[in-house]
């Protein structure tokens, strides 16, 4: 039986570096899932032939249905079911079409919560379920809100499943970042260049998260900044949190 990782979101900047550091560990293989075929064959042509792409849009229920009967053929163990991919986009409610409304909910909360339904039974002793959330789940947040609601779910459900998992010897955790260096952030926005306060490098998250996740923990926050911004949510009011949060990002809002 092959000891295995399930990647989601593999090609991204986080999803790279999940890969990159997953290899280390002892696994026979990586199912590295995107949407993005030949960004798949030149990750396995970099990282080697225990990266296994597999090409599937999770965002439908199809690419859904290729991950289970990948399984039911393969029959291996999970060792690792790591579920980075999703969607981000900043913008006023009424940017937003039905379709990627649709997309977003589809891709940030369903395919985690399906992919892991599918995957506990290929689980065992020491098997760990990551699922990325995000600092924006800790409160709410305007111009991003479908965002941060869907990483709101992804935390409490993970955090939730953890309890329900007692006993297994598997776990499962939410990774809560904040900004993270990578390719998906913006460098400017309307005209104006973004600064994002306690940014940090995709290498820090991952390192933390599997750190995390070997203790057993079912929350990981890597910086010191985001864990201060953990405890002011908790501390402060939500409408007073989402004015900073407003004054924080209003020059960057145009005519919104």
């Amino acid at each position: 039986m092959k000891k295995i990782v399930i990647l989601t979101g593999a090609t991204g900047g986080l999803g790279r570096e999940f890969l990159k550091q997953i290899l280390k560990e002892e696994v026979d293989e990586v199912w590295s899932i995107a949407r993005n075929s030949q960004k798949l064959l030149e990750l396995q042509k970099e990282y080697g032939h225990k990266v296994i792409p597999v090409s599937a849009d999770l965002s439908d229920i199809k690419g859904i249905q290729q991950i289970k009967e990948l399984l039911q053929e393969k029959k291996p163990l999970v060792a690792y079911l790591i579920n980075n991919a999703g969607s981000a986009k900043m913008g006023k409610y009424s940017d937003f079409s039905i379709e990627e409304i649709d997309r977003t909910v589809n891709l940030n909360c369903k395919a985690p919560v399906m992919l892991t339904q599918l995957c506990i039974p290929y689980m065992g002793k020491g098997s760990k379920i990551l699922n990325i959330s995000s600092a924006s789940a800790f409160q709410p947040n305007p111009y991003i809100n479908l965002y941060a609601a869907s990483k709101a779910f992804g935390k409490n459900y993970s955090r939730a499943l953890n309890v329900e998992l007692e006993g297994t010897g598997i776990t499962s955790m939410a990774v809560c970042p904040g900004w993270v260096d990578t390719e998906l952030l913006p460098k400017e926005i309307n005209g104006k260049k973004v600064r994002y306060p306690g940014l940090v490098t995709a290498e820090r998250v991952v390192r933390q998260a599997i750190r995390d996740a070997k203790k057993g923990k079912d929350m990981s926050v890597c910086s010191l900044y985001v864990k201060c911004q953990h405890l002011n949510v908790k501390l402060l009011p939500q409408r007073l949190v989402m004015k900073i949060w407003m004054a924080g990002i209003g020059k960057y809002l145009g005519d919104n």
